[in-house]
């Protein structure tokens, strides 16, 4: 756990500017990275905070950085990580944390950068290639000072609040096996970086949301004692290595066993969750809907952001009375907001790092 000191005015180079409706000085924050990551989530998320101002964005891709000038006009667009450090390094930008959205080759270097000139740090998942480079980063956080924490956002899924909520109250019992799903039609790829880089480059489905079901897993029932995976390719060959359909078998040292599907190809979907408990079963279909609306730029602050429909709510019971069970409501800006917390006051950060760092142990252990 890297636990940070509390942010005093000796820590800005130059005077901030307010948080709107705070006596705290903001966080400045730069985005590296305006692809899905940086301009479906990390950017909503940092502008609807009052405890952020969004500084500066990094793209070198002219539509992107178009894009970027119309939804942040307040924000400098600037070419390349290189062009960000130099004027933080000249003093003509001051930051607080940067977070980095790029594709995971690049993530320990950038985030490395960063550090080196005191910089707080967000990395988005997939962390890094593997856990040495992540073992690496965090002892880098630990010399610097600084917090490096992990956008595990799935954390804060509303049907994965739900079912945390469900086992921390005993609704289903002692549960004794989890199931879940994360899969899509999708044979054409992605059309981005995910369908060519390769697995020595952090490519891959297990290595993508691998680093979601895995941590949702370890999260609910802790560590894991045994690991057995499939993994499987059908696109070219000669464009990657990486896995585009994959299976894991988890055996937490809990005794609960947790079984991960995730697929691109499946013409078919299985049910998000489906979990059988000593006393109750919960079914859960369809995926959390923030990320959508987050695209299709609803606001985190609009009354229904996060709500899910009661047509799509999970079942919980036994065979001849099932119920519909609830979603919560999904909470992506939590994670902005504990960072936020952390920074103001020395505490943990939303996600330790060394969490994420677990995940590739698992995932290493899955790859033949």
């Amino acid at each position: 756990m890297i636990r940070q000191p509390a942010l005093t005015g000796e820590d800005y180079k130059s005077d901030p500017k307010e948080a709107r409706g705070s006596d705290r000085p903001s966080l400045r924050a730069a985005i590296i990275g305006f692809g899905i990551s940086g301009r479906v989530f990390h950017a909503p998320l940092i502008q609807a905070n009052d405890s952020y101002v969004l500084e500066a964005i990094v793209t070198s891709d002219p539509g992107r950085a178009d894009a970027a000038r119309a939804s942040y006009p307040h924000a400098q667009v600037i070419h390349t990580p290189d062009q960000l450090f130099a004027r933080v390094d000249e003093g003509e930008l001051t930051l607080d944390v940067v977070v980095i959205g790029t594709p995971p080759l690049n993530h320990k270097q950038l985030a490395k950068a960063a550090l080196e000139r005191g910089l707080h740090v967000v990395v988005d998942k997939p962390f890094v290639p593997c856990s040495e480079d992540g073992e690496e980063l965090i002892a880098a956080a630990t010399d610097a000072g600084r917090c490096l924490t992990v956008f595990q956002n799935r954390r804060w899924d509303g049907d994965f609040l739900t079912l945390k909520h469900l086992i921390l109250h005993g609704k289903l019992g002692k549960v004794r096996t989890f199931e879940s799903r994360f899969e899509w039609w999708m044979p054409e790829g992605f059309r981005n970086w995910r369908d060519t880089a390769l697995l020595a480059e952090g490519g891959g489905i297990l290595h993508d949301l691998g680093a979601h079901l895995i941590d949702q897993a370890i999260q609910l029932f802790g560590p894991v004692a045994e690991v057995y995976g499939e993994t499987a390719r059908y696109g070219d060959p000669d464009k990657s290595d990486a896995d585009q359909d994959a299976f894991l078998s988890l055996l937490h040292r809990s005794g609960t066993r947790s079984r991960l599907w995730m697929n691109g190809h499946a013409a078919r979907l299985g049910p998000r969750f489906h979990v059988l408990g000593s006393q109750a079963a919960y079914t859960k279909w369809g995926l959390d809907g923030q990320e959508r609306a987050l695209a299709e730029g609803v606001l985190p602050s609009d009354s229904e952001y996060g709500i899910e429909p009661p047509e799509s709510w999970g079942k919980l019971g036994v065979p001849g009375s099932f119920r519909d069970e609830p979603t919560h409501r999904g909470e992506y800006p939590r994670f902005y907001a504990q960072l936020a917390h952390a920074l103001q006051t020395g505490s943990a950060p939303p996600v330790d790092p060394g969490d994420a760092v677990e995940v590739l142990r698992v995932i290493e252990q899955a790859r033949p």
